[in-house]
């Protein structure tokens, strides 16, 4: 949870650099927040359609984690020594995406690089 909060608190930081974990895991709790929030549209009963099965708080709720997730995203590329701009991949057809998520599992550049130090450096 605590990486959730930290990738939060950079809401718009697009410099720098972030680490596979702090990625992944606001990643996982992205989609966790993300189902419940589905769940109680259904529950609720105000999803748009019953051919949709979300409704406004899921809507809500992606519209406000959508510039931090790429603000990570970005930070995880630098984190690699990619420019923010490699994020674009994605759209490329098929092949885009799936590149798009090995890049962002690809492990970090060691050492210092031009968007900072590495973030692993003190850990062991």
């Amino acid at each position: 949870m605590k990486w959730y909060k930290k990738v939060l608190s950079q809401y718009t930081d697009f410099k720098g650099r972030a680490r596979r974990k702090e990625y992944w895991m606001f990643v996982l709790f992205n989609v966790i927040f993300a189902v419940a929030a589905v769940i109680l549209d259904n529950v609720l009963g105000i999803t748009f359609s019953p051919e949709m099965p979300y409704g406004f708080i899921y809507l809500l709720y992606a519209l406000a984690v959508l510039i931090p997730g790429i603000a990570v995203a970005v930070r995880r590329l630098h984190d690699m020594g990619k420019s923010g701009w490699w994020y674009l991949i994605a759209l490329v057809p098929l092949i885009g995406g799936i590149w798009l998520i090995v890049l962002l599992a690809t492990d970090s550049e060691a050492g210092d690089n031009q968007w900072g130090p590495n973030p692993k450096a003190g850990e062991m």
